[in-house]
Formats: C-alpha cells, structure tokens, sequence
C-alpha cells in the first residue's frame, strides 16, 4: 500500500539574518534521497534580511501597509485595511505576502526576493551538507476563495515537478480526463503544515516516501495565466475596473459573440432606475433582419445629406461612419417605450416627464455597456437610428410606439484600449 511519512524539523533555533538555514536544517535530522523538504518561507525571509524595522515609536501598522504597497503590483480587492494584492511573482495573496506574525514587534516581514531562486540554493546547499538528493518547497499561508480556513501552498519549488498532468488519461472508469492537473507542490506544503503549525516553532518539515519526479519546472507553473483567470478582481473591484474598461470601440475581432452574453447584458440594463416604477426599456437583438436594416438606414441617411446640399463625396465620407454597425458581430437597437408616461397639461411639465424618461433609457444603455465590458467585450453606441425612427420600425416590424435610441455594436476589440487622459472629481464636481 503506498504510504508515506510527514517529520516536523524540532529543535531549529530562531532564525535571523545572515544564518544558513539549510545548515540548521541538515544538522537536525538525518535526510534521505527522495526527501522533499518544506521550508516556511518566513524563516527563509528572516535568513535573507527581507526585514523591514520599525523605529521605537513609529506606528507598525503604518510600516505595514507601506511595506504592502511597495511589495504590490495590482490590488485585486480591498476591504477597509485589508488588501488582496499579486506581488511580483504572480502570487495573489493577502497583504502581497507581507505579514507582522512570528517576527520581532520591530519589524514586519516581506516574502524572499525570489522564492524559486531560495529552494534551489538550499536544495544545493543541503546537497553539499548532507549527500541526499533531495527536493525543497517554500511554503506559505493563505486564504482560498469559497473556503472558510487557510492552507499552505508552494511558493518556490526546486527539484521537483510542482504540477503533474493528468490530462489524457483515464480515470478508472473508463472517462477521459481533459483539465486535470494536480498541484503536487501545494499538495506537500499543506501536507506540511499539518505538523509545523504557525504556533509551534516547528518552521520546516520534511515529506518522506514519495517518489516525486523533477520536470525542471518552478513555482511559477503554479500561477494561473491572466486569460484563463475569471475571477481575477474582487467584487467592488471588479465593479470599478468594468466602469473604467468601457471604451467606444470601432474595431472588431471576427470571432463571433454569444447570444448569453448580449442577453446577460440586457438583464443588467434592465436594473436602471426608471420613473413612475415603470419598465419603460426594450432592447431588438438585430440578426437576420441586419442586412436590411443597415441598407434602408443607408438609404435613409444619403437622402437627408443629399438634402442638406452635400455633394456625393461628403455623402460617401458621411455613411462611412456607419462602418462600424456593419463590421460589428452583433447588433442591437435599444428602445424607449413611454407608455407609462404622465400626462401633464403644462410645457414645463411634461418637458421634465419627457427628460425623466430619457434619462432612463440612457441609464439602461450605461449598465449594458458596462457589462458588455465586465465580459469582456468591447461596444460602441451609435445615434444613427435616433434620425431615422420610421426607417427602423418598418425593417424590423416594432410597434408605433417603440422609439429606437441609436444601436449598439458589440464585439472582440481588434486592439488593446487607448488609456483615457485622467480626470479628477474635483474638476467636473462642485461642492456647494
């Protein structure tokens, strides 16, 4: 029956800088060939002075957030002090990894500089001092999305495969398995913690019996790639990132877009505000009745330009701008249905229902856009069926009462979004 051991490491002393942690480590316990040994990364941080020292009456909390902040490359979420934060190797972890536990009350710790880059210096090192072949993993401690309860998992891998591939075979049933990989590197530093422990003074751990083979790969293998991450922003974050993601895009990829998505896109233009409790939005998902549409508007639109005293040229340079809606992958029209409107006798009444409602429309519109880009799509709302109502009615067969709102192209962005030039509240925002 396979089986295999998992030996705490007792006896170590309190590690500082400048102390050869594989030395302590060998002079320990006797290790093996095959051994896999799991270091606290903390311990190797203390080693290699990834100290950060309070001064006597500075404000810790304060050092902190400061050491959080120059360990961080992106903040995927924030709640009051509590950060989320990918640090430099690609590890999303809370407080990028800086912690205040089980240092000296003068100093908060920062992870090693590179952890792939301290297994193998003490896989080598334990090498030399002890003539066994052994692994090393540098382990940490984190929080999982959806898991109540922390786990240690693999920061710095040296001698061994931290994933191991499963796709391709078959499980015992017969079944192919197409997305299993297992993380072999996390698998053992969890295996680990079981007899360290983040309050027993037992920092490392020595993994016996198994026979893991060594592909050459890093911890990095362990870091999902960004396209593949879906949940790579926190709620709030992802809310605010989706605002500021909406760009007028008039390039499109050809991939095609799913039906599901311009629908999830409705539902949530279907949350705007509205008056009187009204639902006063109708969205047309324009697809067969496309080509027509987009040529009677055409037509429409050359018309009123030929009326304005627009020689042919303008006119040709004119419908260009409706490239756009044809290139698109998909169309949409929304629409404004007062139906539920007041009545107002006066002009300055029923001018303010008029806006009310159109203010409306123009927030459904928003939320759609928005979570075009929330899924990653990009959009541009075009007002060419504002000026050719009539046009727009005949082709697709709506009733009198339904007023288009322009048409919204949506599609894959052929190229990254242009940074917006920054614009600061106080700018556009009065305080009275």
């Amino acid at each position: 029956m396979p089986d295999y051991r998992v030996i705490g490491v007792e006896g170590l002393p309190e590690v500082r800088p400048g102390d050869d942690v594989a030395a302590l480590v060998a002079g320990a316990i006797r290790l093996q060939d095959g051994d896999v040994v799991v270091v606290t990364s903390k311990v190797l941080s203390k080693a290699e002075g990834r100290l950060v020292s309070v001064p006597e009456g500075a404000d810790r909390e304060a050092a902190r957030q400061r050491a959080i902040a120059d360990e961080t490359v992106r903040v995927v979420a924030r709640r009051g002090s509590t950060v989320i934060a990918q640090n430099r190797h690609g590890m999303v972890l809370a407080a990028a990894g800086v912690d205040a536990s089980n240092v000296r009350p003068d100093e908060v710790a920062l992870l090693p500089a590179d952890p792939d880059a301290s297994a193998r210096a003490m896989r080598d090192r334990l090498a030399v001092l002890s003539g066994a072949r052994v692994a090393v993993v540098v382990s940490d401690t984190a929080g999982r999305p959806w898991r109540t309860g922390q786990v240690d998992l693999a920061l710095g891998v040296a001698g061994l495969a931290p994933l191991r591939d499963a796709r391709g075979t078959r499980d015992t049933h017969g079944a192919l398995l197409e997305v299993t990989e297992i993380a072999v590197a996390d698998e053992l530093a969890a295996a680990a913690e079981l007899v360290k422990g983040k309050a027993a003074g037992i920092p490392v751990a020595v993994v016996r019996g198994l026979a893991v083979p060594d592909d050459g790969r890093s911890a990095a293998a362990l870091v999902r790639p960004p396209e593949q991450d879906w949940f790579r922003t926190g709620t709030a974050e992802a809310a605010q990132q989706a605002v500021a993601a909406r760009r007028t895009v008039r390039r499109f990829g050809p991939r095609p877009v799913d039906r599901q998505v311009i629908l999830r896109a409705v539902t949530a233009a279907l949350t705007a505000p509205a008056p009187h409790s009204t639902t006063p939005w109708r969205f047309v998902l324009v697809e067969q009745r496309r080509a027509a549409l987009l040529k009677a508007m055409a037509r429409r639109w050359a018309e009123d330009l030929r009326a304005d005293g627009l020689d042919e040229a303008a006119v040709a340079s004119r419908l260009r701008r409706g490239d756009v809606l044809r290139a698109a992958p998909y169309l949409l029209v929304p629409c404004l249905v007062r139906s539920g409107a007041h009545d107002y006798p006066d002009v300055r009444r029923a001018q303010g229902e008029e806006r009310m409602f159109l203010l409306s429309m123009g927030a459904a519109i928003e939320n759609l856009l928005v979570q075009l880009a929330a899924e990653g799509l990009g959009s541009a709302w075009v007002g060419s069926t504002l000026f050719c109502p009539d046009v727009v009615r005949d082709v697709l067969g709506l009733d009198r009462s339904w007023e288009p709102m322009g048409a919204v192209a949506v599609g894959e962005p052929a190229a990254a979004p242009v940074e917006r030039e920054p614009r600061e509240a106080g700018d556009y925002c009065r305080v009275l």
